[in-house]
């Protein structure tokens, strides 16, 4: 059995989230990507701005160990969202549904929400599967594809208990 967990991120993992987020099967999945997933530099800002915001909880996801992906909650609009990608040598292997899971258990604040492209089958079951309703939908510019992509809008309410 796999062992997932959620960390710090470290100066060591900055080659490997720009290599994971660079791969071309992970930008088409995601859609919704850098404008150049091939520009270190614009890679090193974004990732130094993620880690000088105290609103925003950036983790790696390790299995067994290693490098498995990275998972996020922050704010847009007001609103707590959270995200998570996942390495392609860790697909299909439930590693996503554990680290969201234990994203979702260190975020106290709900409604959390969560967005998915349309296509992309694995995320949405994901989701689904850790309690998150889709809510809406909306088409927007996917840079990863070069074209409009249809993007659904979930929602993970609080709990009756209020927990």
């Amino acid at each position: 059995m796999n062992h997932i967990e959620l960390r710090d991120l470290d100066d060591d993992d900055l080659d490997a989230i720009f290599e994971m987020m660079r791969d071309p099967e992970g930008v088409a999945m995601a859609a919704f990507t850098a404008e150049d997933p091939d520009d270190r530099h614009a890679f090193d800002a974004w990732i130094t701005r993620q880690r000088g915001d105290d609103d925003v909880l950036y983790q790696v996801v390790t299995e067994n160990g290693g490098f498995a992906g990275t998972a996020a909650v922050f704010t847009i609009d007001g609103d707590r969202e959270v995200s998570f990608w996942i390495a392609r040598h860790a697909w299909n292997r439930g590693v996503a549904t554990a680290a969201l899971r234990l994203l979702v258990s260190r975020e106290a604040v709900r409604p959390l929400f969560a967005r998915a492209a349309e296509h992309n089958l694995a995320s949405v079951a994901v989701l689904r599967h850790s309690g998150f309703t889709e809510v809406s939908r909306n088409v927007a510019y996917a840079p990863g594809l070069g074209r409009e992509v249809e993007e659904g809008v979930f929602v993970l309410l609080p709990a009756l208990d209020g927990a």
